[in-house]
């Protein structure tokens, strides 16, 4: 697709960047149909190749609009269309500058501009942890709209004790932002399992928000202090003076998180006191799942025939940030098979968003209500299934329409390590 930058763009990097982007769309129309808002609206300008129209007409010079701005407010960023794409439109990276270029020329009205304060702010704020359980403790009483983003109360378990001189392999986790007061077991689970396979979890207290939510609510330069930040945190870890303790990866267990910390070195580019550590922590970054092959020999002794794993038959949920940004698929399915689950995947439209997408669900209730309902309704979840995903903004979204279990898939394999079940392996392992 031709497009010329105007004249007040011809000198921004961002904007050469969308330039190059937009160049790029052969308007083959191949992503409406994998498009979520698209089809639910069935407006073109609320599919990516409508949006990359909108986009191309603010880099030529035409001024911005509200409605311009409304459309792409409706992205999910969910990056289904970069898997359809047969040309690699880098549509992601389009979408998080269109928006930046318009949020400069559209004001938004107070309550609305109040609100994505609010989330930028308070979600990586520190009174986040205690105004969570203060809504837990009233969770009850809280109208259903503020139920839904307010989960149960969870208890987090210990954390593994582990020998003296640790373990071999040691990883960094970053915690995250809302996890650790919204579904705290998510991490001590992960630390517990990835005890139990030899691997010790180093965490690292200054290491915060990953950026995602900043970077997203169209804030760059904020997302990319919190980018710099954690790599402040993590770097000491990673120095040739601490080689003997030094860590082999750094993992993800929210693929939301993942996903922006493994484009560290796409963002950082241009930084040059950054660049080279961002490539660095960016090639370092993965998801648990990738992890969890490196696991098998260790936890299929201790799984493998276990008894309370039939009481697991698992569905899994795969989000779009791990499927579509990280293009992470298929390996969580066969590594359970591997550990002795029965677990499926939901093939109708398992590819499309389920309306979570960080704060989308906030910002855009109706059409992420719309999406929870038809996900759950393509996935079916019989009585005696538990679904399981990889994010927690994925689990969150989903639990509060469904009165299925729905959990992190490190947690179902944490409840089987640790039950008070006593088991022998008598199963061939080799």
């Amino acid at each position: 697709m031709q497009t010329q930058l105007a004249p007040q763009f011809e000198n921004r990097p961002e904007a050469k960047i969308a330039e190059s982007i937009v160049r790029k769309c052969v308007h083959c129309g191949f992503c409406t149909a994998t498009c979520p808002t698209y089809q639910l609206l069935g407006d073109e300008l609320d599919s990516p190749r409508g949006r990359i129209y909108l986009i191309k007409q603010v880099l030529e010079g035409q001024a911005a609009t509200k409605s311009v701005q409304i459309h792409l407010d409706r992205c999910l960023t969910c990056r289904n269309c970069e898997t359809t794409c047969p040309s690699g439109v880098d549509y992601g990276h389009l979408i998080d500058i269109g928006k930046q270029l318009v949020e400069e020329q559209v004001p938004r009205a107070a309550p609305e501009k109040a609100v994505r304060w609010l989330l930028k702010e308070g979600l990586n704020s520190s009174l986040f942890a205690p105004a969570m359980k203060m809504g837990q403790a009233v969770r009850s009483l809280l109208p259903q709209k503020l139920q839904n983003k307010v989960p149960a109360k969870q208890e987090a378990g210990q954390w593994p004790h582990y020998p003296k001189t640790g373990h071999a392999f040691k990883v960094l986790m970053l915690e995250g932002c809302v996890q650790p007061a919204m579904m705290p077991n998510i991490n001590t689970a992960t630390a517990r399992v990835l005890d139990k396979a030899g691997i010790e979890v180093i965490r690292e207290p200054n290491a915060a928000c990953c950026g995602a939510i900043k970077l997203h609510l169209n804030d760059g330069n904020s997302a990319k202090d919190q980018m710099r930040a954690n790599i402040d945190a993590w770097w000491p870890w990673l120095e040739p003076q601490l080689q003997a303790n030094a860590v082999q990866a750094i993992v993800m267990n929210a693929s939301g998180c993942g996903a922006t910390v493994k484009e560290y070195a796409y963002h950082l580019k241009d930084d040059p006191l950054y660049a080279e550590k961002a490539a660095t922590i960016s090639a370092l970054s993965i998801d648990l799942i990738e992890l969890l092959p490196k696991m098998l020999d260790a936890l299929r002794p201790l799984l493998l025939g276990h008894p309370l794993i039939a009481k697991y038959p698992l569905v899994f949920h795969p989000p779009c940030t791990l499927q579509h940004a990280q293009k992470i698929n298929g390996g969580l399915e066969q590594a359970l098979g591997h550990l002795g689950f029965n677990v499926r995947v939901a093939s109708n439209e398992s590819h499309l968003c389920c309306g979570s997408a960080g704060t989308y669900s906030v910002l855009q209730p109706d059409l992420a209500l719309q999406l929870r309902d038809r996900k759950l309704k393509n996935i079916a979840i019989q009585t005696n299934e538990t679904l399981v995903s990889a994010n927690i903004g994925c689990i969150t979204h989903l639990q509060s329409g469904t009165s299925s279990s729905v959990r992190h898939w490190v947690e179902v394999i944490d409840e089987i390590l640790n039950s008070p079940v006593e088991f022998t392996n008598t199963q061939s392992v080799s």
